[in-house]
């Protein structure tokens, strides 16, 4: 089944345009939980209540307002913000304002990532503009209109698609002065221990190896809740040893990183496997298929893992 296009118009391209169609890009893995009454497992229901009368209010007789001072209300109509969109840039096109290297553009911009996909017979335009975009590796900024607010986006192309990623204007973006921290004197040593550090964390760029332990671990347990298990907080696992200070600190993570990387290099056995980490040693027991892995602590996931 193909995706649900979520907005549709075209991009302004000069006097060109790319009519287009907007998809979501991402699809979140996330548990849905309820709220029950415990005593039928019925759901819980929301009511849209007026606090005044207390009592529920029908979508009828529900407007949109903006309050201009306080308790002072202007109503607001579809007309209304159609009409503000008629005289906006980017209403009902992704209007393209200038093109910038993507590099250029710092992430904290970034909001959300949608794709675009050409609507039906602009295939041909649609890629010329994919190509000359690729030819020119830089990325678009635009404005458009959506939901009722204009917003600001980055076009880039990916694998011969076109991205739209939403982005915050810029006096959204909160200034930084208040938490930047106190100057501190940072000596060669702790300089070089980290950087020491962070060479030993480096590995490969595929976001691919990085999985939801977390969501794995809830779906562990509600199956075991689900066959009548009891599931309690493990209250044995050893608390890391506190490290006295910044240098300790460094040289603990060193010795800790390194035990990892040898562990690895060596393919298992008990030294290899406890020197590394919890999160790693969960990792290797998932790809064993170990049941009960959620609740271990560190030294039962090692045990676990030799046995298996």
């Amino acid at each position: 089944m193909p995706p649900r296009a979520i907005w549709s118009g075209a991009i302004s391209f000069g006097l060109v345009n790319v009519p287009i169609r907007m998809y979501g890009a991402i699809s979140e893995h996330r548990l849905q939980f309820h709220y029950l009454h415990q005593k039928d497992d019925s759901r819980i229901g929301y009511e849209k209540v007026c606090k005044k009368e207390e009592k529920p209010v029908p979508d009828s007789e529900i407007v949109k307002a903006f309050e201009y001072s306080k308790g002072e209300y202007v109503y607001m109509t579809d007309e209304d913000f159609e009409t503000a969109g008629a005289h906006a840039e980017g209403f009902k096109t992704i209007d393209i304002r200038d093109f910038v290297p993507y590099e250029e553009i710092d992430p904290i911009y970034f909001e959300r990532t949608y794709y675009l996909g050409p609507a039906d017979g602009a295939d041909k335009v649609y890629r010329l503009l994919v190509r000359a975009m690729e030819e020119s590796g830089l990325a678009a900024i635009a404005k458009y209109v959506m939901r009722d607010k204009q917003n600001l986006g980055c076009l880039r192309v990916r694998d011969g698609v076109i991205t739209l990623e939403k982005m915050y204007f810029a006096d959204e973006i909160r200034p930084i002065d208040e938490i930047k921290p106190k100057a501190a004197k940072v000596s060669k040593q702790e300089l070089e221990m980290a950087r020491q550090l962070i060479e030993s964390l480096s590995g490969s760029r595929d976001p691919g190896k990085y999985e939801d332990t977390y969501r794995d671990a809830l779906c562990e347990i509600i199956g075991r809740k689900r066959k009548g298990e009891e599931v309690h907080v493990d209250t044995g696992a050893e608390e890391e040893e506190r490290v006295p200070d910044l240098m300790e600190a460094l040289r603990a993570s060193l010795r800790a990183s390194e035990g990892r990387t040898n562990g690895k290099r060596r393919g298992g056995g008990r030294n290899g496997l406890a020197k590394l980490s919890k999160d790693e040693l969960y990792e290797r027991a998932k790809k064993a298929d170990i049941p009960g892995r959620a609740d271990m602590s560190k030294e039962e996931l090692i045990e676990a893992l030799e046995a298996a």
